[in-house]
C-alpha cells in the first residue's frame, strides 16, 4: 500500500526545509524529522499552499511525508526497498490520526535491516515517535 500522492514529500526543497528547521525525535530503528505547519514557510499564505497540497474540502494543507534511508543501512536496494514498503504502511495505517500541515521525514537506521523485525515492529515505533512530537491527534 503506497502513500496517496497528495501525503509525498517529494522536493529536495521541502525535504531541506525538514532537516534544516525541524524537530528530532529518535527510536532504535528511526528518525524523524517533523516541521510544524506554522513554521513551514514565515511568508505569505499564497506561497505555502502553492508547495503544500491543499485537502479541497477543508482547505487545509495535508500532512507530507517522505522517507530517507541510505545505502548505509544495507547495500542491497531489495532491502532497502522493503524497509521503504513496511514504513509507508505504517504511515498509511496513522495517517488518519496524524495532526494536518506537518512535514515529516523519516531516516531509517542501519539497525532496521540487521534486526529482522517486521512491519508490526516499525508501526509501533512510529507511532512512539509521532506521540512525542506530538502529531498525532490525542499525543497517546
Amino acid at each position: 500500500m503506497a502513500l496517496p500522492k497528495a501525503n509525498r514529500l517529494k522536493s529536495r526543497h521541502d525535504f531541506q526545509a525538514v532537516f534544516r528547521e525541524g524537530l528530532r525525535r529518535n527510536s532504535s530503528h528511526f528518525t524523524l524529522r517533523a516541521l510544524k505547519p506554522s513554521s513551514a514557510r514565515k511568508s505569505s499564505l499564497d506561497t505555502a499552499t502553492q508547495t503544500q497540497p491543499v485537502d479541497e474540502v477543508q482547505n487545509i494543507p495535508s500532512t507530507l511525508i517522505g522517507v530517507s534511508i541510505s545505502t548505509k543501512v544495507s547495500k542491497r536496494a531489495v532491502v532497502r526497498n522493503r524497509i521503504k514498503r513496511q514504513i509507508t504502511a505504517a504511515m498509511q495505517q496513522l495517517l488518519p490520526r496524524l495532526a494536518p500541515g506537518w512535514k515529516l521525514v523519516v531516516i531509517v537506521k542501519p539497525t532496521a535491516a540487521e534486526s529482522k523485525c517486521g512491519s508490526q515492529q516499525f508501526l509501533q515505533e512510529l507511532e512512539q515517535l509521532l506521540a512525542q512530537t506530538e502529531v498525532l491527534h490525542g499525543h497517546s
